[in-house]
């Protein structure tokens, strides 16, 4: 019986990562090409029984990862092992392989919607707690997935010696950051039925918050 069971929980597993492979292309068109509706989505989701949750769409943390994750392989592909993962200098030394490198990723780029999901719980009329930051960090998980990897596509291409693939790697790098502030804006000013410049003021501070951890963390690690 146990075997049986366990047999049914692969069986499960596989079904689980194999729909992906359909679902996430399809989640990240959704995402680029409405946005705010695909946010809106996710809050419309959690409303729905745990089982009948996202069934068309990755659950937005897992699109996060998996956008993350495909970055990195990207990256490997183009530079071999990172820089970090080789190096034993301070808290480099704990990045010691890339699926710590990975996690590593996971929650640099986690603290964007978490740290605008708080924001935005802050500016409306709820008060924080657990309940009310899963639906805005839901949504912007979805926002963030196509940014992360933008962002870490462009990166890796940046270094690359070849001039067209430094232009390309500029232009994924612009679009990622033309597209996470133009949805932005536009998801707080709708949703907190503010002007466009309190919403410009409170994605920018949420924003410079997270870069400075991100890119702070970056920097002890490296060094």
């Amino acid at each position: 019986m146990h075997f049986l069971n366990f047999l049914n929980s692969l069986d499960e597993l596989l079904y689980e990562l194999m729909s992906w492979i359909i679902f996430f292309p399809v989640t990240l068109w959704r995402t680029i090409r409405r946005p705010l509706a695909t946010m809106t989505y996710a809050f419309e989701q959690l409303q729905l029984p745990e089982g009948q949750q996202f069934r068309a769409t990755v659950s937005p943390p897992i699109m996060l990862i998996l956008a993350v994750l495909i970055g990195q392989v990207v990256d490997i592909a183009l530079h071999g092992t990172n820089p970090l993962v080789k190096s034993d200098k301070g808290l480099a030394s704990l990045i010691d392989d890339n699926t710590t490198l990975l996690m590593l990723r996971i929650l640099l780029f986690g603290l964007f919607p978490l740290i605008l999901a708080t924001r935005y719980v802050r500016r409306s009329d709820f008060d924080l707690d657990r309940d009310t930051l899963k639906a805005p960090f839901y949504a912007q998980c979805l926002a963030l997935a196509p940014v992360a990897l933008a962002f870490t596509l462009g990166t890796s291409l940046l270094f690359q010696p070849e001039t067209p693939q430094k232009i390309f790697g500029s232009v994924l790098f612009g679009f990622a950051v033309l597209f996470l502030a133009i949805v932005e804006v536009r998801w707080f000013s709708r949703q907190l039925e503010q002007s466009l410049g309190r919403s410009l003021l409170d994605v920018g501070l949420a924003l410079i918050e997270s870069l400075v951890i991100f890119f702070g963390v970056g920097i002890v690690i490296a060094t």
